[in-house]
């Protein structure tokens, strides 16, 4: 079996904390199992919830906070949640990816402006749970034409920015949409680089000849999701695994080329295991 791996497979950033000290995470630094328990391993514990909206209860002394260190999660959080951890008397350490955080200071810009801000993306995902605290109340979730008519009346003053993790073309046509309402509408374009480039990816790796393409990745982590997807928007079969342990070899073996993608929060050595597995076969 010839073995195609994509140019940009693997991690978008590296983040740890590492020392004696207890280290904790606002819920999941990223959307990687494996990795997530790697970092326990480490001594990195993860605390809170999916959404980093609970009040965390550590059970330290005030002496044992002095010496601890809270991480903010790489999908951002909002204005309260920050002002909260920061409160907690820990070492305040932010993780946030650099992406996300340009993000959110384009939307708390155009929100003291006075703006409308539309976010395209998942209205239950972290980060857009953690732009919309940037929005000053004015803040709005779409992801189809039927919710950007669902909309109240915006005014002069809209602006739109996309979750870091969604389809580019996507965004293009609902972006188009919205400015046949608001003509006047601020449009950014804020799908990560790396995001765009792993789509970019799934469709040289079709040209190039892969006849299933295996995308490797967390199935929480959304822009994995994407890419899974994306493989079936091309009519490939799919094989969206977590480690290689999960491989279908009975079915993997049918073909003659088979391409290998994964998130931006999937290690690099996930990635070698299934690369080796699949050219064993």
């Amino acid at each position: 079996m010839k073995v195609i791996r994509a140019k940009s497979a693997g991690f978008c950033r590296e983040y740890a904390v590492q020392g004696k000290r207890p280290v904790f995470t606002d819920g999941p630094l990223i959307h990687n199992s494996q990795m997530m328990e790697k970092l326990e391993s480490e001594g990195i514990r993860e605390v809170g919830d999916y959404t980093s909206q609970t009040k965390l209860d550590l059970g330290l002394s005030a002496e044992e906070k002095q010496a601890a260190v809270m991480v903010v999660r790489a999908h951002g959080i909002s204005p309260e949640r920050r002002t909260y951890l920061k409160g907690l008397g820990m070492d305040f350490r932010d993780a946030t990816c650099p992406d996300v955080g340009i993000i959110a200071g384009k939307v708390k810009l155009y929100a003291r402006k006075g703006f409308n801000t539309v976010i395209f993306g998942d209205p239950k995902h972290p980060e857009v749970m953690g732009l919309m605290g940037y929005t000053e109340g004015r803040g709005h979730v779409i992801k189809t034409e039927a919710d950007i008519d669902a909309l109240p009346p915006l005014g002069d003053k809209v602006c739109m920015v996309s979750q870091s993790t969604m389809f580019t073309f996507e965004f293009e046509r609902l972006a188009d949409y919205l400015r046949q309402k608001y003509p006047e509408a601020q449009v950014f374009n804020t799908i990560c680089g790396a995001t765009r480039e792993r789509q970019s990816d799934v469709l040289v790796l079709a040209e190039e000849g892969a006849e299933a393409i295996v995308v490797i990745g967390g199935r929480h982590s959304a822009n994995t999701v994407k890419l899974a997807a994306l493989v079936e928007k091309q009519e490939l079969p799919c094989f969206h695994v977590e480690t290689a342990a999960e491989l279908d070899l009975a079915q993997l073996k049918k073909y003659k080329v088979v391409g290998v993608t994964a998130g931006a929060s999937t290690p690099g050595f996930l990635i070698d295991e299934v690369c080796e597995r699949l050219t064993e076969l």
